[in-house]
């Protein structure tokens, strides 16, 4: 059962990455990743997840991956620079 969960999660996190990401980096700048790639990534001390659905939805879910952080996607200026320019990060909002 957490198998199936942590894939749905990923799928849902390669379409919503995409999304996410436009709305800071120009369509072009932005990385595309698979789910595939991310499941290798996990666990990797060089990848940070960070969880920025909004408060309801994460909230109201039962389902978080684990090792994510959660940030505010409202509040991007207070924690953008916590996170070290070196660290691949992930952003996961449903």
């Amino acid at each position: 059962m957490k198998g199936k969960s942590l894939m749905r999660l990923l799928i849902i996190l390669g379409v919503v990455l995409s999304w996410v990401l436009i709305s800071i980096v120009p369509a072009n700048d932005v990385p595309r990743i698979t789910k595939e790639k991310l499941k290798e990534m996990l666990g990797n001390p060089e990848v940070v997840i960070v969880d920025v659905r909004a408060n309801a939805d994460w909230n109201g879910s039962n389902q978080k991956i684990k090792g994510a952080v959660r940030e505010d996607p409202r509040k991007l200026s207070t924690w953008e620079e916590k996170y070290p320019k070196d660290k691949i990060l992930v952003l996961y909002c449903a």
